[in-house]
């Protein structure tokens, strides 16, 4: 399971704003950087890129579009095919986590998270101040 890692000041601007968009939601919920979340939605528009394709999309260092990938891998918001090429060699292709499955997964992240400060406040007072 993928845990959550919202910043207190990410997690207060996200409850102050009344109508928080997909992406202020998703960069809180996993606590990504905005790159992050613009690699995720380029991956579900460009499902199978490389990370070459996907640095020219993105106009970014294909240094740090591999960054992002891995953390994206890890937080289960996109997974790495392995295409064997005809003259030999194989390259890596990724897609993003379709949106349906994406959601389920903020769901489930973000109830652990608050099952685990609904655990932490019991646990106060138990503990010297």
């Amino acid at each position: 399971m993928v845990t959550a890692d919202p910043s207190p000041k990410r997690f207060r601007e996200l409850m102050l704003d009344e109508e928080p968009g997909f992406e202020d939601v998703l960069a809180c919920v996993f606590g990504i950087q905005e790159h992050e979340v613009r690699t995720y939605l380029t991956l579900l528009d460009n499902p199978g890129s490389t990370v070459e394709e996907l640095a020219d999309e993105l106009d970014r260092d294909r240094s740090n579009v591999n960054r992002s990938l891995s953390t994206l891998r890890e937080k289960e918001l996109a997974d790495r095919q392995r295409r064997l090429l005809d003259g030999g060699g194989h390259i890596y292709q990724y897609s993003g986590t379709p949106l349906p499955e994406a959601r389920e997964l903020m769901h489930e992240t973000l109830d652990e998270w608050a099952a685990y400060v609904h655990d932490r406040i019991d646990e106060f007072g138990d503990e010297p101040v």
